[in-house]
């Protein structure tokens, strides 16, 4: 199966070939896809397949790749035509890369690690391991996200081999290393002069399309544990 999204983030639409289906679930598996299937905090892409000229609604995007169906399911060997819902991916992209600017500047300027985060179109949240977090902070670290936002960073996507990649310094940016063991290859996302670490979701091409960013709220998540909500405010 080629993962289309690991990739190419801004592919909008693919062929592809049904390889598979399942009743149980509506789902069918293809032999391309371009449609994520979540993780990482980042919700799965929806959209739809053309089928013989008729429209069935991607609805969910599952694990293995099988992408769940709003209407009969086509058989192994139908060719289809795959189209994402591209305003909601690109949102997703426009937050996530942003999410990637935040916990460079943190880590960076405060070596604080991520202890968790989660993401909608344009917005999301990142906890951090901060004793005390105050509104100067805050104040401080908004001007410096959005001077990275603005300094247009390359972000270069790689698909590397465990080993190797886990020569890279601070690759893993979270408290517990979330990779499972088995896992061969290891893709990378770096902000270039910024930041470097492992992540499976999609990301935009320069930090300049991402727009200006505002950190909307933080509180105390308990412990050294805080919480930093961020948003999107406008266009790029």
């Amino acid at each position: 199966m080629q993962l289309i999204y690991q990739t190419d983030s801004y592919c909008r639409s693919f062929d592809a070939e049904v390889t598979a289906v399942d009743a149980a679930q509506n789902a069918v598996q293809l032999s391309a896809t371009a449609f994520y299937p979540g993780g990482g905090g980042q919700p799965c892409d929806t959209g739809f397949l053309v089928v013989n000229g008729e429209m069935l609604p991607v609805t969910k995007v599952q694990k293995g790749n099988w992408h769940v169906l709003n209407g009969a399911l086509p058989a192994v060997g139908t060719a289809v035509h795959g189209e994402i819902d591209w305003e909601k991916r690109y949102q997703l992209m426009r937050i996530h890369t942003a999410l990637h600017v935040l916990c460079g500047v943190v880590f960076r300027t405060y070596g604080a690690l991520v202890t968790g985060g989660d993401m909608q179109p344009l917005q999301g949240r990142m906890d951090f391991e901060f004793e005390r977090m105050q509104r100067e902070l805050v104040d401080d670290i908004e001007a410096r996200i959005n001077a990275e936002v603005a300094a247009g960073r390359e972000v270069r996507v790689q698909v590397l081999p465990r080993e190797e990649a886990f020569q890279i310094p601070d690759l893993i940016r979270t408290k517990i290393n979330l990779l499972p063991e088995g896992i061969t290859e290891v893709r990378t996302v770096e902000i270039v002069g910024l930041d470097l670490q492992a992540c499976g979701g999609t990301h935009l091409a320069n930090t300049s399309e991402i727009g200006r960013l505002r950190i909307s709220d933080y509180k105390s998540k308990g412990g050294i544990n805080k919480r930093i909500y961020l948003e999107v405010v406008d266009a790029p």
